[in-house]
């Protein structure tokens, strides 16, 4: 038991890094730009979606249907780590970059 406390305290302690990043399909070119309030945990939350066919972005959805998992990479593209934003602030940063991440690339956008 004082292994797994260890590893709770471990989690909860650990620094959560806010960001923009990118899912790329490879056999097709394409790719996908969004924000998250952490990058470490986004990719696992995506994937498990897109696993089960229910991602809510449709297009991602059918590129992964059709190519496979292994056609498809998680990038972080952008850490947002100034602490001294509030919560307000950084959620407009996030959005604001997305949207500048999304025009570089000319990627389709993600909601999250």
């Amino acid at each position: 038991m004082n292994g797994r406390k260890a590893l709770v305290r471990d989690y909860r302690d650990r620094k959560v890094e806010a960001g923009i990043y990118a899912v790329r399909c490879a056999t097709s070119g394409e790719a996908w730009v969004g924000a998250t309030p952490d990058l470490s945990i986004r990719q696992n939350g995506l994937w498990f979606g897109l696993r089960q066919g229910s991602h809510p972005e449709r297009s991602l959805q059918a590129a992964w249907t059709a190519h496979g998992e292994a056609a498809f990479s998680y990038e972080p593209l952008e850490t947002i780590d100034d602490e001294t934003l509030g919560p307000i602030g950084k959620s407009s940063l996030l959005k604001e970059r997305r949207a500048a991440w999304i025009e570089s690339l000319g990627a389709k956008g993600l909601n999250r």
